[in-house]
């Protein structure tokens, strides 16, 4: 006799958790959608019975060593289940947003941006706002001979920019051929043998070329030395200058970009200086983020009409005999800024020199009986410090209440390193690509051909690629794209 196809499967008194004696028959081989209020029973019925009972008769088919293995959930609370075949379920799960994801990254939209500012960009300087030229090597070597004489000065070649690995066979070659330093990720080491790095970590790596002093003698050595770190470097050198016996700046010199006025040299465009998820990319202030957790100018100066001796600086309080008091009043008498004026009356960039400093500010704070000198760094990086610093929680809550989120004061919210910001096509940064919504988006891409010039034509695929990819995203928005897309992620942002 031939059985009859089971066509459903049969439920009988299922009292698991809030279910209440129920009785019910589901068609088999077929997609069947449970609903109901919250708390109904949707889950106790399609987990913990139909799925629980259907993964235990399958897992006590196996044998005693494979059950070792396999989570057995309990026997589930029902008089009769029939009709029912080895099961598999999906979790239920809520996937949380990155405050780092924008439409642009999840359509990965906003990598077709990144090489195409990356190829077609034009990089200004960011003091004079014009674009930047190639440099030649006599003109680098000239820029680091008009330190003055004496100033000690270390060429190093980047050969390794922002990528994973050991590079144990790398430093060995360097160590034959006679070099003896490396910067390692900012740190100087010596060449060791055997040296390497932990592999799965992302490393930058400068070779020490040489160390000399700037003098008229040693013009040939560091001509040489420039020519070999540049060769190493592909265009790109290094130059550590001793600014102090305990201090050095580092700075960039390449033969590719460098701004034919101020002489500020640049590096060479790439995809990766346009990711706020790349430290290559990401403002170094607010990490790649747009915004960060600060001091909230409403809350910070609550009432414009008040000086900055009775308190108008509310985290600083009334004038009184502290430290930073002592710094803001040495200041303001070294600047000739009026402590007893109506904070709202002051110039902007004088209250901005309190808040914030001034580039090579110091004064001279009278401590016991004698006189220190200091170099001032604001009220508010004063106070920055002393949050981030301090063990004391009381200390931390006192200054945390000013604070608010608030945009990046280094990129405004552009998420991106600010020489980066200065790389434009048709006068555009990548940053106000980001802002338009699908529909803007569409109209001032099509309409970018016309402004780029012959040598930048041939990538004119990269945009009709972007196009392609935008297409049927934006016809399934629709008209409302911009406002749809900001209800999904959140934001109007490509």
């Amino acid at each position: 006799m031939i059985q009859d196809e089971v066509t459903e499967i049969t439920i009988k008194g299922a009292r698991e958790h809030n279910l209440k004696n129920i009785h019910v028959q589901i068609p088999r081989d077929q997609l069947v959608v449970i609903t109901g209020l919250s708390g109904s029973g949707k889950s106790s019925l399609a987990f913990d019975t139909i799925y629980a009972e259907g993964q235990r008769r399958y897992v006590e088919c196996m044998s005693a060593y494979a059950r070792q293995f396999l989570g057995v959930m309990k026997k589930p609370d029902v008089d009769v289940i029939e009709g029912l075949s080895p099961a598999i379920s999906i979790e239920q799960k809520t996937t949380g947003m990155s405050p780092r994801s924008t439409v642009g990254t999840v359509t990965e939209i906003y990598d077709y941006l990144r090489l195409l500012y990356a190829k077609v960009g034009t990089q200004f300087c960011v003091n004079c706002n014009i674009p930047v030229r190639q440099q030649t090597m006599e003109q680098i070597v000239e820029a680091i001979s008009q330190h003055p004489a004496g100033t000690r000065v270390q060429i190093l070649s980047p050969v390794i920019k922002g990528r994973k690995g050991h590079y144990r066979e790398l430093f060995e070659q360097f160590r034959r051929q006679g070099f003896t330093r490396v910067r390692v990720d900012g740190e100087l080491q010596e060449i060791v043998e055997g040296m390497h790095l932990p592999r799965y970590k992302v490393h930058t790596i400068e070779l020490v070329i040489d160390r000399l002093s700037i003098d008229q003698s040693a013009q040939k050595r560091l001509t040489e030395s420039v020519e070999a770190a540049i060769h190493l470097g592909e265009g790109g050198i290094n130059a550590l200058i001793e600014t102090s016996p305990e201090s050095w700046k580092d700075v960039y010199y390449s033969t590719s970009y460098s701004c034919p006025s101020c002489g500020t040299s640049y590096e060479t465009p790439a995809p990766n200086m346009f990711s706020f998820n790349s430290p290559f990319g990401a403002c170094s202030t607010c990490e790649g983020l747009g915004e960060m957790l600060d001091f909230d100018p409403a809350l910070v100066i609550p009432d414009p009409a008040v000086s900055i001796a009775k308190g108008a600086i509310a985290p600083l309080g009334k004038k009184r005999d502290t430290w930073l008091w002592k710094q803001v009043k040495a200041f303001c008498q070294h600047t000739e800024i009026d402590v007893d004026l109506p904070i709202g009356e002051l110039p902007e960039d004088a209250l901005n020199a309190v808040l914030y400093g001034a580039e090579g500010a110091s004064v001279s704070v009278n401590y016991g009986d004698m006189a220190v000198k200091h170099r001032y760094l604001g009220v508010l990086p004063s106070l920055r410090h002393l949050h981030d610093q301090t063990t004391t929680p009381s200390m931390r809550k006192s200054i945390e209440k000013y604070f608010a989120s608030t945009s990046c004061r280094s990129c405004g919210g552009a998420r991106l390193k600010k020489e980066h910001l200065h790389i434009r096509i048709a006068d555009k940064n990548i940053a106000f690509c980001t802002t338009l919504d699908i529909l803007a988006a569409e109209l001032w891409f099509s309409e970018l051909s016309s402004h780029l010039n012959d040598r930048q034509q041939f990538l004119q695929f990269l945009l009709n690629a972007g196009r392609i990819l935008a297409q049927p995203l934006l016809e399934r928005v629709g008209t409302d794209a911009g406002q749809n897309l900001g209800r999904l992620q959140g934001r109007h942002e490509l």
